[in-house]
Formats: C-alpha cells, sequence, structure tokens
C-alpha cells in the first residue's frame, strides 16, 4: 500500500510537471513564421517543395510561380536552414504529403560553416508533429544542443520576451489560430506562400560585410553527407531535385570573386557527378536577372518584394523549359 501510494505521488508530480511545461510553452515560446509553415506542408499537397536558406525565403514565390508552370508550391526556405535540417523537412513532408518535385537553394557558406546552437535547431523541430521524421530530427541533431532548449523551448525567448503577447499568443495556439496577419514588420512580411517579402531600402546606405571564405578544404563533410541524403531520399521516393543558386548583387561578385568561382566550380561538378540539374544565377545563368544593387536589401544578395516577383517568373520559365 505504502509503495502504491509513492507511485500515485510520483505520477501526480510527473504529470503536474509536464502540465506546467506544455502550458510555459503554449504562453511563452512565440508563433513563428515556421509555425505557419509546418502547418501548411503537413495539410496540404503541393507539387513544389522549396527548400534552402534565407536567399530562398526572400526570394522565391511559389504564388508568381505557379501563374507560369501551373505547379503549386511552398516556400519552406528560412536563414539558419543547413542541410540537415533541410533533409528533416523533406522526410516530415514525405510521410504527409507526396511533392513531385523539390527545388533546394544552394548558398555556398553554408557549405562551409557548421549549424550553430541556439534556437534555429528549434525554429523547425519544435513545429513538427510527432512523426518518424521528428524522432529521426532529434536523433540526428537536437539530441546534440543544449538540453535547455529541447526541454524548455520557450528558454531561448523567456528572457526577451514580452509578457504583453502572452494574451495573444496563447489563444492562437489554443483556437489553432493561423492568421498572418502579425507575421508583418516595418521591413518586411510573411505571405501564406511562405514567402518573406523584404521591403525596398536605401540601397546608398548599405554596407558589404565579410564572406567565408570557400574553398573545398573547408567544406563541412556533415553539409555533404545530408547534402548526399537528401538528393538520394528524393530518388528513393521519385521526387525530383532541382539545385538552385540565387542572384548576387554585382559588387559582391566582383570583391569576392575567389570565393564564388571557387564554389561555382565546387558544386557544378558536385551536382554533375549526381546527375542533377544546378542552376546557378551567378554564372550560366547571370543574363538572366539583374544583379543590380537596386533589386537588393543588402549586399548578400535578398530581394525585395518587387524583384522577387520577377526573379520568381524567370525562374519558373526555365524550370518549364528544363
Amino acid at each position: 500500500m505504502h509503495n502504491f501510494k509513492k507511485i500515485v505521488k510520483t505520477v501526480l508530480v510527473l504529470a503536474v510537471c509536464i502540465t506546467l511545461l506544455v502550458g510555459l510553452d503554449m504562453a511563452l515560446y512565440p508563433c513563428t513564421f515556421m509555425r505557419n509553415d509546418i502547418h501548411a506542408v503537413v495539410n496540404n499537397q503541393y507539387d513544389d517543395i522549396i527548400l534552402g536558406t534565407s536567399h530562398g525565403m526572400t526570394d522565391i514565390d511559389p504564388a508568381v510561380m505557379e501563374e507560369i508552370t501551373g505547379r503549386t508550391g511552398h516556400n519552406m526556405c528560412v536563414g539558419g536552414e543547413y542541410v540537415i535540417d533541410a533533409y528533416h523537412i523533406a522526410k516530415l513532408i514525405a510521410e504527409k504529403q507526396k511533392p513531385t518535385r523539390i527545388i533546394y537553394e544552394v548558398d555556398p557558406e553554408y557549405l562551409v560553416s557548421k549549424k550553430e546552437e541556439g534556437n534555429n535547431y528549434l525554429l523547425f523541430y519544435h513545429e513538427f508533429p510527432f512523426s518518424k521524421a521528428k524522432l529521426e530530427y532529434f536523433w540526428n541533431s537536437i539530441a546534440d544542443c543544449n538540453f535547455r532548449t529541447v526541454l524548455f523551448p520557450w528558454y531561448e525567448y523567456s528572457l526577451s520576451y514580452e509578457l504583453g503577447k502572452v494574451k495573444e499568443t496563447f489563444p492562437q495556439k489554443w483556437n489553432k489560430d493561423y492568421d498572418i496577419s502579425h507575421l508583418k514588420s516595418d521591413t518586411q512580411e510573411y505571405h501564406e506562400s511562405g514567402l518573406i517579402e523584404r521591403y525596398p531600402v536605401d540601397t546608398t546606405k548599405l554596407k558589404m560585410q565579410s564572406m567565408k571564405d570557400f574553398t573545398e578544404a573547408q567544406v563541412n563533410p556533415q553539409n555533404m553527407e545530408y547534402l548526399g541524403k537528401l538528393i538520394d531520399f528524393c530518388a528513393e521516393n521519385n521526387i525530383e531535385f532541382v539545385a538552385v543558386t540565387t542572384p548576387i548583387p554585382i559588387d559582391t561578385l566582383k570583391v569576392y570573386s575567389d570565393n564564388f568561382n571557387a564554389a561555382s566550380k565546387y558544386l557544378g561538378e558536385y551536382f554533375n557527378q549526381k546527375g542533377i540539374t544546378y542552376l546557378n544565377f551567378n554564372t550560366q545563368y547571370f543574363k538572366a536577372f539583374s544583379h543590380d544593387l537596386s533589386s537588393y536589401t543588402d549586399y548578400n544578395g535578398h530581394m525585395n518584394g518587387n524583384a522577387a516577383k520577377e526573379y520568381s517568373k524567370v525562374l519558373a520559365n526555365i524550370l518549364n523549359q528544363i
């Protein structure tokens, strides 16, 4: 009898702790655009899924492309999305729907970088529904990060979070509200297609930031391992795979010409060996779109909304021809 009471007390304490953690998560972890993205791809069927980094996020609008290709699509690109993230996002999507093509936006800098710890680990994982992909993602990636960000997802935001937002965040999650009106700021806005439109800026005030050197010796083996896994996964599931490197302002291309030439050579050879179509808008498709700084919001190559619309048309037309 005594042991039974101890078991009951233990179960009750665990239940209270779990309830408290879930409640804090609902109240303190913000409703991000990735919440809307994951909800979209697990509940809808799309022909095209776009994966990649912040360049794909700001440059490629599936809604504009659909007007030309007739193919539905959703943009799952975001800053901080490494190939290991893209791979597990693709696996989740394949569990829930059957896309026929993945367009992977390749940023060479990500290949010579290591994924940093922090809320970027959780940006994707936190929004995954329970699935085989989520378990595999945890085992391959999340288990390596700070345990506090896994057990207490709101930990990364707790020090800067505005308590006044709780009255908005909690009802949104409780009511399963995916309204996008709050995903807008003075500089950008989220679209239901997954695009994040950046507003035009005064380019005379922009400053060029330094870039990581790109050499074959500096390529992170894990990044290439998961790029290979992503390509193989698509082949095994009859999903067409197309790689794209988006345009960069001409000034940046000139200053870092050695970087871009080395990256273009490395990626060109890699995708050629894999039998993958690679659309590089800084080399063979250089003339297909403007490299003038006026089309961008920074020297790194993130387009403003007007340019993204035009670039999406160009990309769609090229995809129609290959």
